[in-house]
């Protein structure tokens, strides 16, 4: 279960934040994780529940987003929205695609007391 250890690194990132820019804890975190990011949400919602005691994301509420993922169509030259690497292009349904976006994992609101 990759999530534990993204959960560990959110929670680096938000203590880091925290040493720059003093805050005693979180209230409300919001992340962002792209359709093609490979991140299951409800393990990821289940890592930062487990890891939060005793730390600034105690009593934090989560919420996380799960933006589609677009991909550039090499045939047709078009971006189109995808669900998954192995889907076709909706509109020439050809299989040359790159991704371009859905791939990302980020912290998107932080707001804290």
């Amino acid at each position: 279960m990759h999530e534990l250890s993204l959960a560990g690194g959110i929670l680096r990132v938000l203590e880091q934040t925290r040493e720059r820019d003093p805050f005693e804890r979180v209230t409300h975190l919001r992340l962002e994780a792209g359709a093609l990011s490979g991140v299951e949400l409800s393990a990821l919602r289940f890592a930062l529940e487990a890891i939060a005691p005793g730390t600034c994301l105690e009593h934090a509420t989560i919420h996380i987003d799960e933006p589609p993922a677009t991909a550039w169509c090499m045939p047709c030259c078009q971006s189109v929205a995808i669900r998954s690497r192995l889907d076709p292009c909706p509109l020439c349904g050809g299989s040359q695609l790159q991704a371009t976006g859905g791939t990302e994992l980020r912290v998107m609101e932080l707001q804290v007391i």
